[in-house]
C-alpha cells in the first residue's frame, strides 16, 4: 500500500530534521503545509509533484555534501538544543 503524502513528508522531516515551517516554505512557499496537513487538507497533483521534487532534490544534494543540516535556527548553527 502506498503511503500518503503526509506519511512520505513526515518521514522527511525525521531524516533532515527540518521543521514543518521550514519545510513547508521551501518546498511550497506555505509555512503552514504541514499543520494544514495534519488538520485534514487535501494537497492536488501540483503540490504533491512540488513537495515529492524538493524532497527529492534535497535527499540528492544532502547525499553529494551540498547540503548542511538544518535543524532549528533558534538554536544556533544548525543545531538542536
Amino acid at each position: 500500500m502506498e503511503r500518503s503524502l503526509l506519511q512520505r513528508i513526515e518521514a522527511f522531516l525525521k531524516e533532515s530534521q527540518m521543521p514543518p515551517s521550514v519545510f513547508g516554505r521551501a518546498a511550497v512557499h506555505d509555512p503552514r503545509l504541514v499543520s494544514d496537513l495534519r488538520g485534514g487538507r487535501e494537497a492536488g497533483r501540483r503540490m504533491t509533484c512540488r513537495v515529492e521534487h524538493f524532497m527529492n532534490k534535497w535527499r540528492a544534494d544532502h547525499y553529494a555534501g551540498r547540503i548542511a543540516p538544518c535543524g532549528d535556527r533558534r538554536f544556533g548553527a544548525g543545531g538542536r538544543a
